[in-house]
């Protein structure tokens, strides 16, 4: 759970927001979700994605139902500072933060200690279910933490892995439902096991 509005108006710092889980678990969805409401509120905001991600579309950031909100592409998380005056800058949606440098921690540290409600969606885990990049750090700095769930395609229960249904090794493969599916922790093992032999 997280608070859209701090208790204590008085303190003027920000909070960080991480949204997190496997492929398909509705991320996206979420943080266009809070940014929208963030808007509706008339709040200024600023929304980033890495310039790697671009499955749907070159300048905004789009779920997999296709919903969709502008954005800002940038290469690496310090671009984002260039783009966000804290005087000026309410709240900042940065999407797909798994993709990013190591810098996004500090970037969003930055951020937040300067007033600003920082909203982060990324892949907690990588295809081997390995911890993704920068996302765990990011989740031991924030305040508000929402692990989001997909369903498993094999037993319809609750996905925690981004499975990769092709071949390659290499650690980023951008890509949907042709190269990712989610699965369970059972189905996740199981098939594991089976690439084992």
């Amino acid at each position: 759970m997280f608070l859209e509005i701090p208790v204590n108006q008085q303190d003027n710092l920000g909070w960080i927001e991480v949204i997190t889980g496997s492929m398909f678990s509705g991320k996206t969805e979420e943080l266009i979700r809070r940014l929208k409401r963030a808007i509706i509120a008339k709040q200024s905001v600023k929304i980033f994605k890495p310039s790697l991600d671009n499955r749907y579309d070159d300048t905004h950031v789009v779920s997999h139902d296709k919903n969709q909100i502008s954005s800002l592409v940038v290469d690496n998380a310090r671009q984002i500072l260039e783009f966000v005056d804290v005087a000026d800058i309410q709240v900042v949606g940065i999407d797909e933060a798994q993709f990013f440098d190591m810098d996004i921690v500090d970037v969003a540290n930055e951020l937040a200690n300067n007033g600003v409600r920082v909203i982060i969606a990324g892949l907690d885990m990588d295809f081997r279910g390995k911890p993704f990049g920068p996302m765990p750090y990011l989740m031991a700095v924030a305040e508000y933490v929402t692990k989001v769930h997909a369903i498993c395609t094999r037993t319809g229960n609750l996905a925690h892995y981004s499975h990769r249904i092709t071949p390659s090794e290499d650690l980023i493969l951008v890509g949907e439902k042709e190269l990712y599916e989610p699965l369970s922790r059972a189905a996740f093992v199981a098939e594991m096991k089976k690439q084992s032999k």
